[in-house]
């Protein structure tokens, strides 16, 4: 990295504030540049910001709802809790951050999960790990309407920058949707590695009808499978 990660840190106990924080600043590719408990006065501080560690429970709430208008603004949100149950773990993630980090794993895991936020890059922690294996739901594999709605869009334009203009959120929460997607169908044992794939797993799955993506065959000649 040419310049070190931006990251703000929200936590209402400071002895945790203080300790990530240390964590953070013993590697040189980030820099903690806002702490605090509020939400909105940490990135009110921060100023532009690559990176947000939130925890979950603040002042005895627990703040699951503000996970995705965070990330819908653009936010890479990693998720660092005490709270590890399957349930919770998985809504975190399906509101969109990109990670979630158990608070007894470390300093070694908090960095990498960090890193690997600001890169777009995937990092799985046991935590996440042991809920995703776990998650037996019974509509796996289900797409939120975010989702569905970025997958149709991005389909019919080729562009993940214009699916961002059209749902006036920003292109790496877009690219958010779509692994998230692609996540889920490889967890249901279906893999999509391919732009056409995703395409015929939505379609078999009546996710999407074919007639919603009349741009797709004229537009396929022209464009790469592969994002």
């Amino acid at each position: 990295m040419d310049t070190p990660v931006t990251v703000a840190i929200v936590d209402d106990h400071p002895v945790v504030l203080e300790g990530v924080r240390s964590w953070l600043a013993d590697d040189p590719r980030l820099r903690v540049v806002a702490t605090g408990s509020s939400i909105d006065d940490v990135l009110a501080a921060a100023g532009d910001v690559k990176v947000l560690l939130l925890d979950l429970n603040l002042h005895g709430r627990m703040v699951i709802d503000r996970v995705s208008d965070l990330c819908d603004a653009g936010l890479r949100v990693v998720v660092y809790s005490e709270h590890t149950d399957a349930d919770t773990v998985l809504r975190v993630v399906e509101a969109g951050a990109v990670a979630f980090l158990a608070k007894n794993e470390g300093k070694e895991h908090c960095v990498q999960t960090v890193l690997a936020a600001a890169m777009d890059q995937p990092y799985v922690a046991p935590s996440l790990a042991g809920a995703m294996v776990g998650d037996r739901r019974p509509e796996r594999p289900a797409l939120s309407e975010k989702e569905r709605e970025a997958l149709l869009l991005w389909f019919q334009s080729m562009s993940k920058a214009s699916v961002a203009r059209r749902m006036q959120i920003s292109e790496h929460t877009v690219k958010q949707y779509v692994d998230r997607a692609r996540i889920k169908y490889a967890k249901a044992g279906r893999p999509a590695a391919s732009k056409a794939a995703l395409l015929a797993r939505a379609i078999e799955d009546g996710l999407i009808k074919p007639d919603d993506v009349q741009e797709y065959r004229s537009n396929a000649s022209n464009a790469s499978n592969r994002y």
